[in-house]
């Protein structure tokens, strides 16, 4: 039984079981993979504040950081099923199980950091969001997170797509992230974050590929010392918040959730750049070498991952393109 079926028939016993009462006071738990300071959780905790703050504490909140409630595949689960009532997850995660969000996995789908930040921030945004509210997994789409731009990080440097050639590269647990990396010559190995650090270490692996705030806060640069800049993922992040949890919420509760979560989009946007900066500044002290590559090779070898991929949002990415 694939993961998508085991979580929507986990869930529907509670999804039927749903009242239709409102309750006015609730503890909202937040969780996390990132460990606290990462700019995601400090916007999610500012959030959790405002929310605390113009609800008069009828709705609390509560921040579970560093991975303490889990991978992020179950805190999903756990969002899912309305024992963690909210979190911030990575699309990779998310693609599994709402596949329309895929659109945004491909490789190279967008033109650069800017694209992608126009692209979340306009209707396009807002209509995937609809798409995870819509689905039938029981979790409500209320704003986005930047994930920044994922590069690839290993033990020996790629200055080639010929380097990466036969290299075990560790992904996030979806198939199209497998196999964009086999697709790059690469073995595209999927596991959870709290894995990575051992794996390098061990040679389990002998890379991954992720944002530079990710590689310095889990210490991965103490076994992969090269940075290459392949741009090939440039990741949104949506903030969710389970559906079981939300049609408990009064219809003004739900607009201040809206409301803040809106607000956190754009507060994480500003405490990323300044991470993300701080971050790459700081991996170069530890002695990391950045990597600058020809992203045409890297672009069309995975050609055909967007044909295979892409081929039910063919439209969706012509809009995609066509956003300025």
């Amino acid at each position: 039984m694939n993961f998508k079926r085991k979580l929507l028939i986990a869930a529907l016993p509670f999804a039927f079981c749903l009242s239709s009462a409102a309750y006015a006071d609730m503890t909202l738990k937040i969780a996390e993979i990132h460990p606290a300071g990462y700019p995601t959780v400090v916007a999610q905790e500012n959030m959790g504040k405002n929310i605390e703050k113009a609800t008069n504490g009828e709705l609390k909140f509560r921040m579970f950081s560093g991975g303490v409630l889990g991978s992020e595949k179950e805190v999903v689960e756990q969002v899912q099923l309305g024992a963690v009532q909210m979190t911030r997850v990575s699309l990779g995660t998310l693609g599994p199980v709402v596949p329309d969000v895929n659109v945004f996995n491909m490789p190279f789908v967008f033109r650069d950091h800017d694209h992608m930040r126009k692209v979340i921030d306009g209707d396009i945004g807002q209509e995937i969001l609809d798409k995870i509210t819509d689905s039938e997994f029981n979790m409500v789409g209320l704003a986005w997170m930047d994930g920044g731009v994922r590069n690839l990080y290993t033990k020996k440097p790629v200055r080639s797509l010929e380097d990466l050639k036969g290299m075990k590269i560790r992904v996030i647990g979806n198939p199209m992230f497998i196999e964009t990396f086999n697709a790059l010559g690469a073995n595209g190995i999927a596991m959870d974050t709290g894995e990575i650090f051992s794996a390098l270490q061990t040679g389990v692996v002998d890379g991954a590929e992720n944002n530079p705030p990710t590689m310095l806060e889990h210490n991965h640069f103490r076994n992969a010392k090269y940075y290459t800049l392949t741009g090939h993922l440039i990741l949104p992040e949506p903030i969710v918040i389970s559906k079981a949890t939300w049609n408990k919420l009064t219809p003004e509760q739900q607009e201040t959730v809206k409301k803040y979560a809106k607000e956190a989009q754009f507060e994480e946007r500003k405490l990323w750049d300044e991470k993300s900066a701080a971050s790459e500044a700081k991996l170069k002290e530890e002695g990391v070498e950045f990597i600058e590559v020809d992203k045409k090779p890297f672009f069309d070898a995975t050609a055909p991952i967007r044909e295979k991929y892409g081929a039910p949002y063919a439209d969706l990415i012509k809009r995609i393109e066509a956003v300025e």
